[in-house]
């Protein structure tokens, strides 16, 4: 005779608590999720499938975030545009991306995770279409439409890490979301102490993703190896370098700091937090001797710069983690968001602003010569090494509460 118990191993998971069912993409008309016949210790195909189509939708996520700053020159040119006007456009976009994050982080707990997405990814792909065909008159418009992506950057930023979550177990979990965050992350000490870290890691990202290129080119200008630009289209060469090593250093950091992780987790259990500090720290120290060099030595800093660079990607994946095991699951999405709007309303969002007006502020007291220019710059950055030590000293904090909070989560 048939026993209905004997395939109770092989569910996806167990039957939640009434109160539990819907949320999610659950939640539509309060119906019940149902209960998929794979093993959770073996995911299938589909589900590497699904994880690998956002990925991929991660990297355009992503190439989009930094479209801008990868023209930055010419579009202060087209513009015309100052220091402080070119750092605010950025902050336009991070703005209205973290204000719209817990919007969507409350959405995504309660009702279809997969439309939300896909309306998002529609919408910021039709705006930055529509921006391509502005012209320099209505510079304005473009501040709304950076804006606007930022909005439908949001949705995606908010729900994906989300799915690949509910997809995988702890152990493949942070592989996949090391694999995720290569194309580009409640109630608890460990929760506050590690979205503080994150922060900085977004304020010395957003500043370095927007000003790196332009203040290498302004440190060539002073060695006298490149010319003044006074052409249409300006050198992109430090551009493409600096975007080279982004992503190289992305794809090592991540891939590095997941591998750690899971190592050193087995005879550590304040790895993670640990493992952040000790990245967070190295890459202050390899930025400040980069903005220290720059003006005798380019090479030096562009392999002081991939090295900050690695060490802050190092962070990615294991600082998510963290939140996803502090949190209990229905409220994953919610929390995500919270860390996205702490994060970037106290990081990214003001940076590159930040970084601009300093550097304008510098300029106006100072001649109006290539020298004053780098220099300007040069000592504005010098703000992005403190941060990240402060960083650093964020994730001590966590590794203190991790075991405690992380066991009240997993009670829960």
């Amino acid at each position: 005779m048939h026993n209905p118990r004997a395939h109770e191993g092989t569910s996806l998971q167990s039957q939640p608590p009434p109160e539990e069912q819907n949320y999610g993409a659950a939640a539509a008309h309060g119906r019940r999720a149902p209960v998929l016949c794979v093993s959770r210790k073996s995911p299938a195909k589909r589900d590497y499938l699904i994880a690998a189509v956002l990925c991929y939708t991660n990297l355009i996520n992503f190439m989009d975030w930094f479209l801008v700053p990868g023209i930055l020159l010419d579009i202060q040119k087209y513009f015309k545009l100052s220091d402080g006007d070119t750092g605010l456009l950025q902050t336009v976009f991070i703005l209205c991306y973290m204000l719209a994050a817990p919007v969507f982080g409350y959405l995504g707990d309660r009702y279809n995770r997969k439309i939300i997405l896909g309306a998002g990814i529609f919408f910021w792909s039709g705006v930055t279409l529509s921006s391509s065909f502005i012209s320099e008159l209505y510079y304005r418009l473009f501040f709304l439409s950076r804006g606007l992506v930022g909005i439908g950057t949001a949705s995606y930023s908010t729900i994906a890490p989300t799915i690949i979550a509910d997809l995988f177990e702890e152990g493949k979990r942070t592989t996949m979301l090391s694999v995720f965050y290569i194309f580009i992350p409640v109630g608890s000490w460990s929760f506050v102490w590690s979205s503080l870290g994150l922060t900085a890691m977004a304020f010395v990202t957003g500043a370095l993703g927007m000003w790196v290129p332009l203040f290498l080119y302004r440190a060539q200008l002073v060695q006298g190896t490149v010319s003044p630009c006074l052409q249409e289209t300006c050198n992109s060469s430090n551009s493409l370098i600096f975007g080279g090593i982004t992503i190289g250093t992305g794809m090592l950091g991540v891939i590095a700091g997941a591998e750690a992780a899971r190592r050193l987790r087995k005879i550590n259990n304040k790895a993670d937090p640990l493992i952040c500090a000790t990245s967070m720290f190295i890459s202050a120290l390899c930025l400040y001797v980069a903005l220290m060099v720059a003006k005798t030595s380019i090479l030096s800093t562009f392999i002081l710069i991939a090295f900050g660079e690695l060490f802050l990607s190092v962070n990615w994946a294991v600082v998510t983690d963290i939140l996803l095991y502090v949190v209990t699951p229905r409220r994953q999405s919610t929390a995500i968001a919270l860390q996205i709007l702490v994060s970037h309303l106290l990081g990214d969002a003001g940076s590159p602003y930040l970084i601009g007006i300093i550097s304008s502020a510098i300029q106006t007291k100072n001649d109006c010569s290539s020298q004053w220019s780098f220099r300007s710059m040069q000592y504005s950055f010098v703000v992005c090494a403190f941060v990240g030590v402060f960083g650093g000293a964020f994730f001590l904090l966590t590794s203190l509460y991790i075991e405690e909070d992380r066991k009240e989560a997993e009670q829960l």
